[in-house]
């Protein structure tokens, strides 16, 4: 047979590029409906997520993990229709992202962490927090950390992990705070008119609220002093003021009272050993 001829030509064509040409033909369909469909589906899931009031850094973040895998699956179809055995390269892939899991595993669990944040919300920004150690308003939440700005404006980056695997200390979450203060007078001065002169001394502080009622109690008898608990309470942004003034004023009025605020004292007694 003539390898130049018509016929054989024909064959050919008919043998192998017809049926070459129709699976690329699928192939690329395959291809580019299912990453129309692969869009239409994260446009869909991003729409739930933004009316289950998602984060937008989560929902973006989800979206593109969603479209990548979603886009690999469409590529190994399409891959198929042309007769590309993809067994091993689902092997490959396989092997590859659980090498990948492995190298990031502190990564991926601060993500996670950043999740459980971003869903349960312990914490949001503009309030203060103690957490993995450090105290600050909290400036970011991002999907792997969180990041602090300290009271002497130090910013501090925390792993989520790192958060979520301790205690979570949410300081501003409240509206009001209680002070809690401790003042010592001395055994000998008079306990009724020390505690007049704190009453009054919180009851005319304009930042001291009235409801809950401040709570002043004798607490310990103590080595030097008597101890009398002060807790009033205030609105959480003027827990500062409030308990900053009150030590003030405090002890400007028992100074003026004659009340004494008693210093650590040792009584020692001395033998004389007879010759």
């Amino acid at each position: 047979m003539n390898i130049f001829s018509l016929e054989y030509l024909k064959s050919l064509g008919e043998t192998y590029a017809v049926p070459f040409v129709i699976h690329l033909v699928l192939a690329a369909l395959v291809f580019f409906i299912g990453r129309a469909a692969a869009r239409a589906l994260v446009r869909l899931v991003e729409r739930l997520m933004i009316r289950s009031k998602v984060d937008d850094s989560l929902r973006k973040f989800l979206g593109s993990v969603l479209y990548a895998i979603l886009l690999m699956i469409v590529v190994i179809a399409a891959l198929q229709q042309l007769g590309v055995e993809t067994t091993a390269a689902i092997a490959v892939l396989g092997a590859a992202g659980l090498a990948v899991g492995l190298a990031l595993q502190g990564s991926l669990g601060n993500f996670a962490s950043g999740v459980m944040v971003i869903t349960f919300k312990p914490y949001k920004v503009g309030d203060v927090v103690r957490a993995a150690g450090e105290i600050g308003k909290v400036e970011e939440i991002q999907i792997f950390n969180t990041v602090l700005l300290t009271p002497d404006n130090r910013k501090i980056i925390v792993p989520n992990g790192a958060i979520t695997s301790g205690v979570i200390e949410n300081i501003t979450a409240n509206e009001t705070r209680r002070v809690d203060m401790v003042f010592g007078i001395g055994y000998g001065d008079d306990i009724k008119k020390a505690r007049e002169v704190m009453a009054k001394i919180i009851a005319d502080h304009p930042k001291v609220l009235a409801e809950p009622a401040p709570q002043i109690a004798l607490s310990e008898l103590a080595d030097s002093s008597v101890n009398f608990v002060v807790r009033p309470w205030c609105k959480t942004a003027d827990y500062w003021d409030v308990k900053f003034d009150l030590t003030e004023q405090i002890k400007e009025a028992f100074d003026a009272n004659g009340i004494s605020i008693p210093f650590p004292q040792r009584d020692v007694h001395l033998f004389q050993q007879a010759s």
